[in-house]
């Protein structure tokens, strides 16, 4: 049997952790079990912290404060849940990062996003029969993605669709994704129940 690679960060399992690590891994747990999705289930379960959370118990202070955005970004923010899905099921893809991509189909189509649609956007191919706000989330998503800005035909597609709050809160969900995808590649987080990966390399950009 090949031999299995040790993880970059182990598991902290509670004797290991400080009062303070204790204590963010309660509000983690708490916030995870919020969503009620597939990593909050998990961590119920097992008592462990999969995906980005057991990297950010490293830094306790920072894991409360990412909490808080994370909570306004998941629960309060002003960009309807259908939409918010769809913008981090964007990033998922777009860094191939499979736990958040694994942890967020369900919530996305469970919010009302339509199954064709992640499918889609699960191999790379750009999503058919969009609503207009879809379409525009996308758009600018994918836009910002590749080009690091989005041009005014762009930006005013979502201007026609959403409120200046909403803009922003979109922007907010979709950097605050990049960096989870960035900290799930950085750990090589994997899929915890053991299943296999849902994502394949994608051959170039989504577009």
């Amino acid at each position: 049997m090949p031999e299995t690679k040790p993880p970059r960060f182990a598991q902290l399992s509670p004797d290991q952790m400080s009062d303070a690590q204790k204590t963010a891994a309660e509000a983690i747990l708490a916030g995870a079990k919020k969503a009620d999705g597939p990593g909050g289930r998990y961590m119920a379960q097992s008592g462990q912290f999969p995906g980005p959370y057991n990297f950010l118990l490293r830094s306790p202070e920072l894991a409360m404060r990412w909490r808080g955005l994370a909570e306004y970004i998941r629960f309060d923010t002003s960009v309807p849940l259908r939409l918010n899905e769809l913008a981090i099921l964007i990033q998922a893809r777009w860094w191939t990062a499979q736990f958040e991509w694994w942890a967020h189909e369900p919530l996305a189509v469970r919010a009302g996003l339509p199954q064709q649609i992640a499918d889609d956007i699960k191999v790379g191919k750009r999503p058919e029969g969009m609503k207009p706000d879809e379409e525009a989330v996308y758009d600018f998503c994918t836009e910002m993605m590749e080009n690091r800005r989005v041009g005014d035909a762009t930006f005013d597609k979502l201007k026609a669709q959403f409120t200046e709050q909403q803009i922003a809160d979109l922007v907010a969900v979709t950097g605050f994704y990049a960096t989870v995808s960035m900290i799930l590649n950085t750990v090589e987080a994997g899929i915890p129940d053991g299943s296999e990966p849902p994502l394949k390399p994608l051959d170039g950009p989504l577009k």
